[in-house]
């Protein structure tokens, strides 16, 4: 993984406890907003890392797949980035 590694680690690290703190809130019947209010942030975390992975992605894998690869790498990467696209738009 080319990716900035320490702030992707601190990204999911931050979601795990803000998941943790989910469940508390739960446990607790807390208000329901307050949790609604939670799992939106704890989603754009969860966000934020995965945009950093597909960056580095699409700068290191892809960018090598068109400098260095076959017509059938290159189709592939351009496959894969669309299901990205497919799956993020659902």
């Amino acid at each position: 993984m080319v990716a900035n590694k320490q702030k992707v680690i601190r990204l999911l690290k931050t979601a795990r406890g803000q998941i943790d703190g989910l469940l508390k809130m739960v446990e607790d019947d807390r208000y329901c907003v307050d949790i609604s209010n939670q799992i939106a942030a704890t989603q754009a975390i969860l966000k934020s890392a995965n945009r950093e992975i597909l960056h580095a992605h699409i700068q290191g894998c892809v960018r090598e797949a068109f400098e260095n690869g076959d017509q059938q790498q290159k189709d592939a990467k351009i496959e894969e980035i669309i299901a990205i696209f497919d799956r993020l738009n659902q």
